[in-house]
């Protein structure tokens, strides 16, 4: 079969290997059908990802066909179709006791700390695959992504009352706020790029905002007619933005890091105390966030159609990715098709 191996930042190759055995008890073998790019996989790329090692395949997103079946695996059959929860979480430890198998304390995350998905076939626990013959490939490997919104706002409990602010329109940051739309609030976009911020106008975003240096904060608040965000979630994986991001949310307030990077954070804590703010991390997400997007896209509530900008066949994406990473070219989500 063909893989695409990253073997070092900026050096990704498509090589021929073995394909993997046949699945053992509660596994299920694979084809991947659809791979969604994500900013982890362009971070890798450029050598900035925590928790990174080289060489690795690359790969979370991921629509999928089931090919065969281990032993003791009920309710998959051959040829169903599938979305991956790439979090291979231990089952013991603290955090998966807990239900919190999203931040497990053994975690591996396909295509980050273990190889992932941009390969022909892939074995998995069966535990791991999410069915839906109704949606398309395209659609099931959007549901990752859609899952780190969902569980996002669930841990900031964003309400119909609440002024959301999302910080960066990228597929994560449209994912928050599909979810923080649902829960009926005001939401409110603060993004770079002014091609993005009109994909938000599309999508029925409250306001949208380009920052501005010194009177980013000013101007969110005259065009909240004197208001704060109340729930501001960071999506950039940027140092300087998730430093700022302390600057926006009302006294009362939550703010919630969707994305990371390799760094400290740190903030003024008078400031902070002042308003007594809740700071809150979001990782990943839990099986029932992917169950949730997968039942919102099939009633048509989640419509992921516009999302996906470019695609690549599985042989072009060593030069598509770098295409892609080109100033002007970048997309909303790309997609790379196999076979």
């Amino acid at each position: 079969m063909q893989r695409l191996l990253l073997h070092q930042p900026g050096h990704l190759t498509l090589e021929s290997v073995d394909e993997p055995g046949p699945p053992g008890p509660g596994e299920v073998l694979l084809r991947i059908r659809r791979i969604g790019i994500c900013g982890t996989d362009y971070h890798a790329y450029r050598g900035r990802q925590p928790f990174f090692s080289y060489p690795r395949v690359l790969g979370h997103e991921l629509g999928a066909e089931v090919v065969a079946l281990g032993s003791v695996v009920l309710g998959l059959q051959p040829g169903d179709r599938v979305a991956v929860e790439p979090y291979l979480n231990c089952g013991t430890c603290q955090a998966c006791q807990s239900g919190k198998s999203n931040c497990c304390e053994n975690l591996r995350v396909l295509g980050v700390h273990t190889d992932g998905g941009m390969v022909e076939y892939l074995r998995v626990p069966a535990q791991k695959v999410h069915r839906s013959n109704d949606l398309s490939f395209d659609q099931l490997a959007l549901v990752e992504t859609l899952g780190i919104g969902a569980h996002a706002v669930s841990r900031a409990q964003v309400a119909s009352s609440d002024v959301v602010l999302v910080i960066g329109a990228g597929p994560i940051g449209l994912s928050v706020i599909q979810f923080a739309k649902l829960r009926s609030a005001t939401v409110a976009v603060l993004d770079l790029s002014e091609s993005r911020l009109q994909f938000c106008q599309n999508l029925g975003v409250d306001l949208t905002l380009q920052p501005a240096g010194e009177q980013t904060e000013l101007r969110l608040c005259e065009a909240l007619q004197g208001q704060r965000p109340t729930a501001v979630f960071d999506a950039t994986g940027s140092a300087t933005s998730m430093h700022e991001a302390f600057r926006y949310p009302a006294h009362g307030g939550r703010l919630t890091f969707v994305g990371l990077f390799q760094g400290e954070v740190t903030f003024h804590d008078p400031d902070f105390h002042r308003r007594e703010l809740t700071l809150l991390a979001s990782r990943n997400a839990l099986p029932t966030d992917f169950q949730a997007s997968i039942r919102l896209m099939e009633a048509g509530t989640l419509d992921t159609t516009p999302w996906i900008t470019h695609r690549a066949p599985f042989a072009d994406v060593p030069l598509a990715i770098e295409h892609w990473l080109t100033p002007g070219n970048q997309p909303i989500k790309a997609v790379v098709e196999v076979g």
